[in-house]
């Protein structure tokens, strides 16, 4: 059963956490990060979201499969972007990549200047979810651009006929469309977006037992 973010997680106006009542996440000892969704285009950006995760949780005690790492294992067993939409699939994943957890992150919208932003943990033996975690906040004028990559990055992606494969020169046709030159987060755009996966993450359980009272 999953708790409220009053009794593990932390809830405020722009974050929001669960996870599951009296789980041991210390037997967690690695997570593999399988994909990151949502309104985002191209792996420099993901790569960028999924190393902020990956600090965020290794100072609770939590290590990490490096996400090239990760695609190439299943690139090898002929994963696609597709299979790692579900729970079920991404657990699958984690069962390949021998990992007891794995994480999908979301970007799901972007209105403006705010971004909303979701994560969860997936048991890999039962596909079950152990923790999730929501937010959203500005992340400023410029990072609206990235709207734009991601509707130019759609467009050219469907020019060049939609495969994962050809998002490189989709991303480039849409880059017009879109009015995007850039795929990487500028330092303004890293910054904000830094501050909502440590509100995503600020209550995720720690596996670093508390340090002993002084007496």
């Amino acid at each position: 059963m999953l708790a409220a973010a009053a009794v593990a997680g932390c809830a405020s106006s722009e974050a929001e956490s669960q996870a599951v009542v009296g789980m041991d996440f210390s037997r967690i000892d690695r997570i593999a990060i399988v994909e990151v969704t949502g309104r985002v285009y191209g792996d420099a950006v993901k790569n960028q979201i999924s190393n902020y995760f990956t600090l965020e949780l290794m100072k609770r005690g939590y290590r990490f499969i490096e996400r090239e790492k990760v695609k190439a294992i299943l690139k090898e067993q002929d994963f696609q972007a597709s299979d790692l939409a579900s729970d079920e699939g991404a657990a699958r994943a984690g069962k390949i990549l021998t990992v007891p957890a794995v994480m999908l992150i979301d970007i799901p919208k972007y209105r403006g200047e705010k971004m909303e932003m979701s994560a969860k943990l997936i048991d890999v033996e039962d596909g079950t979810i152990l923790w999730i975690g929501t937010g959203s906040g500005s992340t400023g004028k410029t990072l609206s651009t990235i709207v734009g990559a991601a509707a130019g990055a759609a467009l050219g992606a469907a020019v060049a006929g939609g495969d994962s494969g050809d998002r490189l020169i989709g991303a480039a046709i849409g880059g017009v469309a879109g009015g995007v030159t850039g795929n990487v987060l500028s330092p303004s755009q890293e910054k904000q977006v830094k501050k909502v996966i440590a509100k995503v993450v600020a209550d995720f359980p720690s596996r670093i037992a508390p340090a002993p009272a002084k007496k």
